[in-house]
């Protein structure tokens, strides 16, 4: 499994897995799940693109998937958030059946970008990942507070002057580069799984959102990793064991939210424990 293309699965699935872990934070905390699962579906368009007029099919999905996301911000800001994603899906999705419609050389390369082809990442792709992956990051590092403060509390963010609107589509951005970032290495079809599994987990297991991002980013990381092993061994899909691994992580993670919720009601029930904490709080 230390061989030339399977080292370059490790890195490359290690950064998507940083990026996705990070940006799917907020993408959990937001409540944007239908965002971060439309904007790498339709952007396959843009590879399509791409295919037809010989550039970069990297570029191409960067394109469609920025433009994707400002047109979200745009239409979700005159009207329902939610029916303007699907609109930006449903226009996307047609121009990627245009493009198709022109030609069906590429048809494999397109297949890939739907479904994900990590084992098949050479060394030249790594460079261009790694540079959209550190954008992307960087760029979360810089918005993390007033994100944060939008996220969590909309009210005081409005009270203490953060444009929410801008932030929103600074968001959008970034969701859309983490897309471009994923789409090569587990298709557009599984970079919701890893969005939103592993860091829906994290949220579970605490309410400190930088140690709940850290979390994320550790639980995204062992579960690409973990996929790409269990893929070289079975020769199954690796978008199969990432989409399941996910699941097991969100599962495990509701069921230590319980068990912390449990264990708070039986310490709320427990005689003086309401006598000790009022008097806590006076102090």
């Amino acid at each position: 499994m230390l061989s030339g293309f399977m080292v370059n699965a490790w890195v490359v699935a290690g950064i998507v897995a940083v990026v996705a872990g990070a940006v799917g934070f907020f993408v959990v905390l937001r409540g944007s799940a239908f965002v971060a699962d439309a904007l790498p579906t339709g952007a396959f368009a843009g590879a399509a693109g791409a295919s037809l007029i010989g550039v970069n099919t990297l570029a191409g999905v960067g394109v469609f998937a920025v433009l994707g996301a400002l047109g979200i911000g745009w239409l979700g800001r005159r009207g329902r958030h939610d029916v303007a994603t699907a609109l930006t899906l449903v226009l996307m999705l047609g121009l990627g059946a245009l493009f198709l419609s022109f030609s069906t050389q590429y048809a494999q390369e397109i297949y890939a970008l739907l479904f994900g082809e990590v084992l098949g990442i050479s060394s030249n792709e790594i460079a261009p990942v790694a540079v959209l992956g550190a954008v992307t990051v960087t760029a979360l590092i810089v918005i993390y507070r007033p994100l944060l403060l939008t996220s969590a509390m909309p009210a005081l963010a409005e009270a203490r002057g953060v444009r929410a609107a801008r932030v929103e589509t600074l968001f959008l951005v970034l969701v859309a580069l983490a897309t471009s970032v994923a789409l090569p290495v587990v298709g557009a079809l599984l970079i919701f799984s890893l969005m939103i599994g592993p860091p829906a987990a994290a949220r579970s297991f605490t309410d400190r959102p930088a140690l709940a991002i850290g979390l994320s980013v550790v639980i995204a990381l062992g579960t690409v990793w973990a996929a790409i092993a269990a893929s070289y061994q079975t020769n199954w899909p690796v978008g199969f064991f990432v989409g399941a691994l996910s699941a097991g992580w969100y599962t495990v993670g509701r069921i230590a939210a319980a068990w912390r919720r449990s264990r708070r009601r039986a310490a709320a029930r427990e005689p003086g424990v309401h006598g000790r904490q009022t008097a806590s709080v006076r102090v």
